[in-house]
């Protein structure tokens, strides 16, 4: 499963960054977790809103940190 977090590096950023880690640790031990900075690759996903999470090339949310518990939804969706 590729975990792709969208921002410039802010608090809220860091903190989706970990939840994603923790929440895909909890369901498999196949994932990778990559941090986008760059604008041009963030925009190119077509997202305005930062932090954002994408899961295998699809945007799952924007402009907002969801929870423990509602990304392990997300990404169990995803596996």
């Amino acid at each position: 499963m590729m975990i792709q977090v969208l921002g410039p590096g802010c608090p809220k950023c860091k903190k989706m960054e970990e939840i994603a880690h923790q929440a895909a640790n909890e369901l498999t031990d196949v994932y990778l977790v990559e941090k986008v900075t760059d604008i041009a690759k963030i925009t190119g996903f077509g997202v305005a809103t930062t932090p954002a999470l994408v899961v295998n090339g699809y945007v799952k949310v924007t402009g907002r940190v969801p929870s423990l518990e509602e990304m392990k939804k997300i990404l169990s969706s995803s596996l």
